[in-house]
């Protein structure tokens, strides 16, 4: 079952977004990816929750 707001383009540019940004973590030194590395992926998944929280009343 697909939800609504899979099909919204901003939707799938958050979660590339997320990608990206695992992706550049991994390039982080050591000292860094534990305070930074947790603070950024939860500011990324929290775009695409609230895009998606926000699609519902739609």
């Amino acid at each position: 079952m697909k939800f609504k707001f899979e099909k919204l383009h901003v939707w799938k540019l958050s979660m590339d977004l997320g990608e990206d940004i695992n992706n550049l973590i991994k390039s982080f030194p050591i000292e860094e990816r534990y305070n930074l590395n947790s603070q950024l992926l939860r500011a990324t998944d929290s775009v695409a929750l609230n895009i998606s929280e926000g699609s519902i009343g739609q």
